[in-house]
């Protein structure tokens, strides 16, 4: 099976960094897209960043530079370094990979239990 754990979150204060980390576990034989998505109580998940296999990011527009999205694809990892956190930045973080599992080869969408971040102002 496979299995996406998060880490990293925790209570910081306005102006802080956080650095989160996610790992994929189990039957893989590829990881495609990673990405980072946020969800605020009352409000829907959305999309924070992604990373492709290659390296390519793309990043949510109300991130201004803040938040930069890399990945170590020999330790099935992604990772997320938040800098110059807000109030407003307050929300569960989940990290989401497309895997290849050994078998079947097939893609399918995974996601993580997903980690808390609190900024305080």
């Amino acid at each position: 099976q496979v299995q996406l754990v998060e880490s990293g979150g925790g209570l910081v204060q306005a102006g802080g960094s956080l650095r989160l980390a996610c790992a994929a576990s189990g039957s893989i034989f590829r990881i495609n897209a990673m990405g980072w998505y946020r969800q605020a109580p009352g409000k829907q998940r959305e999309l924070v960043a992604t990373v492709s296999s290659g390296g390519s990011t793309d990043y949510a527009d109300f991130m201004k530079g803040r938040f930069t999205i890399s990945r170590d694809n020999a330790k099935n990892q992604v990772y997320l370094q938040m800098n110059s956190l807000q109030p407003e930045d307050t929300a569960m973080y989940y990290c989401r990979a497309y895997i290849v599992r050994n078998s079947p080869r097939i893609e399918f969408s995974y996601w993580g239990q997903g980690t808390q971040v609190t900024v305080s102002s």
